[in-house]
């Protein structure tokens, strides 16, 4: 009876966990072999990738992260930092995009990404959260001219933002479309169409897109003589869009061309012209920018500039990552756009 009841039997001890050791043993590596497969080093011959990860399957094996992020002082997490609020990203396809660029990239190192939205009425929480050694590296999309949730971190972090910083851009690291030449285009074609009366839904102007858009488009009717005084300025979205619109046709001046900021405020804009009873693009031609779902979910559907925002995302996050690490990162990316005609133009 007495040895029915005993537990102390070696069968029934914890057996210890897996060790990188272990690993290398039943895979017949050596113990750094292991240590490039499981952090996803290409270096390493196809056939020794295949041992490893068998052994690691069979041993059920777990690199220890804590152990790593003592060793190395690394948390090997970033934080994707956007100082709108929640209700904004989720409406906006551009962020999901974004991040799809960036955990493209993420994918292949041994870094974790999270998310922190951030309104203005507590900034401090966020500073104090990403100053607190809970993560290696912040990229910054959608930021304003007055945000202080990110401000006097790159002191403390290694920083990257979408699109240059309207303070101490000179030091900052960014990567951004070329807006101004986006905006540019998209102008042209509404003048090669023969449009001579051309408006703008601009975007905010304390932020680097809304900006280098509108200057974009400025630029373009400048160079063709044409008059710049139908300008309205919006925040991104939906209803900015369409109040922008009703604004600029109760001005009761002619309009046989439109460009938008984004494609959310074209949107916005093309159901008021509906609205109103004018054809797209008999009356007016409507021009976006960014090329995301809203440019077909209207109809007519939306000639627009393609944005590679997912690309914008990769290169973030590759530029951060070099940060972390030491190696030599290119401070400034430009990507270039591109037209994408559909019927609205």
């Amino acid at each position: 009876m007495g040895t029915e009841t005993t537990l102390g039997s070696e069968a029934t001890q914890a057996r210890p966990a897996p060790t990188l050791e272990m690993v290398a043993a039943l895979a017949g590596v050596s113990r750094a072999t292991v240590s490039r497969v499981v952090n996803g080093s290409t270096s390493v011959a196809p056939e020794l990738v295949q041992s490893v990860e068998q052994a690691v399957r069979t041993l059920n094996y777990v690199p220890n992260r804590a152990a790593r992020t003592l060793a190395s002082r690394r948390t090997y997490t970033v934080t994707l930092l956007v100082p709108e609020s929640t209700s904004k990203v989720f409406a906006d396809p551009f962020f999901a995009t974004v991040v799809e660029g960036v955990a493209k990239y993420l994918n292949s190192t041994d870094y974790m990404l999270n998310m922190v939205t951030s309104s203005e009425a507590n900034p401090g929480k966020t500073q104090r959260y990403l100053m607190g050694g809970n993560v290696d590296g912040v990229l910054v999309v959608s930021h304003h001219s007055g945000d202080h949730s990110w401000e006097h971190l790159s002191d403390a972090l290694p920083m990257v933002f979408a699109g240059r910083p309207l303070v101490n851009a000179r030091d900052s690291y960014y990567v951004e479309v070329d807006n101004e030449e986006g905006a540019l285009a998209a102008v042209q074609h509404l003048i090669d169409a023969g449009r001579g009366s051309i408006a703008t839904i601009a975007g905010p102007q304390d932020m680097p897109p809304g900006i280098d858009r509108l200057a974009g488009w400025r630029a373009g009717l400048t160079r063709a003589g044409l008059d710049d005084a139908l300008v309205e300025v919006g925040d991104f979205t939906v209803a900015s869009g369409a109040a922008a619109m009703r604004r600029l046709l109760d001005r009761g001046k002619p309009i046989d061309g439109l460009f938008a900021a984004n494609d959310q405020m074209a949107a916005g804009a093309h159901a008021v012209l509906k609205e109103r009873g004018l054809r797209i693009p008999e009356d007016i031609a409507v021009v976006g920018f960014d090329d995301d779902e809203f440019a077909t979910r209207v109809s007519p559907a939306l000639t627009t500039v393609h944005h590679p925002i997912a690309e914008l995302g990769e290169k973030m996050a590759r530029m951060l990552v070099e940060l972390i690490e030491g190696r030599a990162a290119e401070r400034v990316c430009r990507l270039p756009t591109s037209l994408v005609v559909r019927e609205s133009a």
